[in-house]
């Protein structure tokens, strides 16, 4: 079977603990989930338990099957409803030069032809031609072990605190941009592509048809990163700084909280 992972990205990982760490320390309120890239249509159909779509979907809704139904299923891009969702993850060579052009977007997004293919060229997009299908499962459930890419939905706070776990050791400044509508293309799209944790804030699309709901972000990201978040999230756990975060007060003294995180230690 031959993916987007390199040899040493096989690592032995406990999928169950990952997921039930993140769940804890998150409060998510849905479930953390893989994204995996296949050369062939047959060994996306060789995981257990696959589900193959019997309805067109927007690629939103396969990774909603995924995060908010458990669901573990495979498509290749004919089970994708146009070449904007193809694209992104390189299925079914859609990026002709009538996808470039983004007139399909002129006066829906963009004003002007100009805009639309700008909008174009500005996505993250996995390589045409490269992949004949992808997977998506629960991460818990350890059928694409490994993910290219692991995922899940969460508020704006928890992926502050989920960000601050990954800049616990090794501080590292992360830069993040937003294409627009085709939101994928800043979360699957960049973190299949670049190979590093990707936040998005979700687009119409993903809220109209993959149940984004009003106050969700989506991180994408390899899965060796997710470790690191956890540890770095427990240990500032133990610093008192857990999530949700409690409400001191607007118009309260604040130096008796700040003596709390701030004051000397031993």
């Amino acid at each position: 079977m031959s993916t987007a992972n390199t040899a040493e990205d096989f690592i032995s990982y406990d999928w169950p603990r990952l997921a039930a760490d993140l769940e804890r320390l998150l409060k998510l309120r849905t479930i953390p989930f893989g994204m995996k890239m296949f050369e062939t249509a047959a060994d996306m159909e060789a995981i257990p338990r696959i589900r193959r779509p019997g309805n067109v979907h927007t690629l939103d809704q396969i990774v909603a099957q995924a995060g908010r139904l458990g669901w573990t299923v495979g498509i290749t891009s004919e089970d994708l409803v146009g070449a904007q969702c193809r694209a992104v993850v390189g299925l079914g060579n859609a990026k002709d030069p009538k996808w470039l052009s983004g007139q399909h977007m002129v006066g829906v997004w963009f004003e002007d032809q100009e805009g639309a293919a700008e909008h174009q060229a500005a996505m993250h997009c996995v390589e045409d031609g490269k992949y004949e299908a992808l997977a998506v499962a629960p991460i818990a459930s350890g059928r694409l072990d490994p993910p290219d890419i692991a995922l899940f939905y969460a508020t704006p706070g928890a992926m502050m605190y989920f960000i601050n776990g990954l800049q616990w050791a090794g501080y590292k400044r992360f830069d993040w941009s937003v294409v627009g509508e085709s939101a994928c293309a800043d979360s699957w799209g960049r973190a299949l592509k670049t190979r590093t944790p990707s936040l998005s804030i979700p687009c119409f699309a993903e809220r109209r048809y993959g149940g984004v709901e009003d106050d969700e972000m989506l991180m994408a990201l390899p899965p060796e990163y997710l470790q690191k978040a956890i540890d770095g999230m427990n240990a500032l756990s133990k610093n008192g700084m857990r999530y949700p975060f409690p409400q001191y007060g607007i118009q309260q003294d604040v130096r008796a909280g700040l003596a709390v995180s701030y004051g000397e230690r031993k």
